[in-house]
């Protein structure tokens, strides 16, 4: 996949998607969450991805304590190879929904790519934490779901102790993430 066949492939890849619900089992527990079917984009690519088998063996990489758990990545050349062969994209931005970044959203980081238009990374997500939620993010990143079982987990992944960076001392691993039909 490349910048520019990502969106052409999403689009068509979207139009049949019945599914709504990804199970993420972590070392510290299983959290499900539940994608937003008018945010085509971003549903289409987590659950492309989750069906790839692209999250599992990834990591929970940076832990804000009372901010965000974000994961999607890790240091581990694995992760590297599966991007190779995923392909290389960013998604457009999709942040005229109406959604707030509540406790429990989950939502798109901007790439690291320099963009001025904040093209979102299609590999890693977070998940607010804060109470009630973190509202100075909405109109800069994409919420496209919410967490509706196991936020327990997530705030438990939330009070690792972390270092620079804020990577947590303790890896927090994304074991599997699955479609649940």
């Amino acid at each position: 996949m490349t910048e520019e066949n990502a969106i052409d492939f999403f689009f068509d890849y979207q139009k049949d998607l019945k599914v709504d619900k990804v199970k993420i089992t972590t070392s510290f527990g299983s959290f499900t969450v539940q994608l937003y079917d008018n945010v085509p984009y971003h549903k289409a690519n987590f659950i492309y991805l989750t069906r790839k088998g692209y999250f599992d063996s990834t990591q929970f990489h940076r832990v804000v304590r009372n901010f965000i758990i974000q994961g999607g990545s890790s240091d581990d050349k694995k992760t590297a190879r599966k991007r190779r062969e995923i392909g290389r994209y960013l998604l457009p931005p999709d942040t005229r929904k109406g959604y707030k970044h509540h406790r429990g959203t989950i939502s798109m980081p901007s790439s690291e790519i320099d963009n001025p238009h904040m093209l979102a990374s299609p590999y890693e997500f977070f998940i607010v934490v804060t109470h009630p939620g973190a509202y100075h993010l909405d109109g800069d990143f994409t919420p496209f779901g919410k967490v509706i079982a196991g936020m327990d987990v997530v705030d438990k992944i939330n009070q690792v102790e972390t270092g620079d960076g804020d990577w947590p001392h303790q890896n927090v691993y994304i074991l599997k993430a699955e479609v649940v039909e």
